[in-house]
């Protein structure tokens, strides 16, 4: 019995001890909070799907990281690559997120404005046309506020690779869908241009507009545009925003 007593109590210890060094186990591991932390502990890693986790450990979501664009180490949040996801959706969806990381997908308001308001962010949009032509256009800072004040969009430091400036104008707006109207037109943007955005009156770009197949007028500036590259009635082949913190 003296033999057993010894061995329980020796077992009890050694799970006690297990406990008191567990924070101090765990807290060597720091889960990733977008592609650069991920980049971080692996410079290595290729551009593909990866898990993050922007709010903490009960906020795991997947993304697209782009490990070479511009110096790689980018968190991709929008992408539009074929058309296969519908993005006309409500206010909820455009909060949360929705799509597949591996093809189109939006990450998330909520996910967005977390990862930004930690740290200092830059934004890189690439996009292409349907003849295989390639630009981009780079913001030196970007930042979504939090939901109580609508996701208000802060993007400032162009930078042109040949797309041309089609976000500062939407400096200073909110996000809209179409059941949700914070725009400053009278009436909603969303609605009329299919799409959900962060909409003046209402818009320079719609890369949440619908999927066409480059040069379309039949509905005026439903497609996914910028404009100052190839106007309102070109829907681009492919386009993709990402964000970075700042070095």
């Amino acid at each position: 019995m003296g033999h057993i007593s010894r061995t329980l109590t020796m077992k009890l210890l050694s799970v006690t001890v297990l406990l008191i060094l567990a924070p101090v186990l765990t807290s060597c591991t720091k889960l990733p909070a977008d592609c650069s932390d991920i980049y971080n502990q692996d410079k290595s890693q290729p551009s593909g799907v990866y898990t993050i986790y922007p709010i903490g450990s009960t906020s795991a979501v997947q993304v697209y990281c782009d490990m070479k664009s511009e110096g790689g180490r980018w968190t991709v949040f929008q992408r539009r690559v074929d058309g296969s996801v519908n993005f006309y959706r409500p206010w909820d969806q455009y909060k949360m997120g929705f799509g597949n990381a591996a093809g189109e997908y939006w990450l998330g308001l909520e996910n967005i404005h977390q990862l930004t308001h930690q740290e200092k962010y830059e934004l890189l949009v690439d996009m292409e046309d349907f003849n295989g032509t390639r630009v981009f256009a780079r913001y030196s800072s970007f930042s979504v506020d939090a939901e109580c004040d609508g996701y208000e969009l802060h993007v400032s430091g162009f930078t042109n690779g040949g797309a041309g400036d089609a976000l500062s104008g939407h400096n200073g707006h909110k996000f809209s869908t179409f059941d949700k109207d914070q725009d400053t037109w009278g009436s909603n943007c969303a609605k009329k241009f299919l799409g959900a955005f962060w909409y003046t009156a209402c818009h320079y770009t719609n890369p949440n507009g619908v999927y066409r197949w480059g040069a379309d007028s039949t509905i005026y500036a439903v497609g996914v545009d910028w404009q100052p590259w190839k106007g309102y009635d070109y829907s681009l082949k492919a386009i993709s925003m990402k964000i970075r913190p700042v070095s």
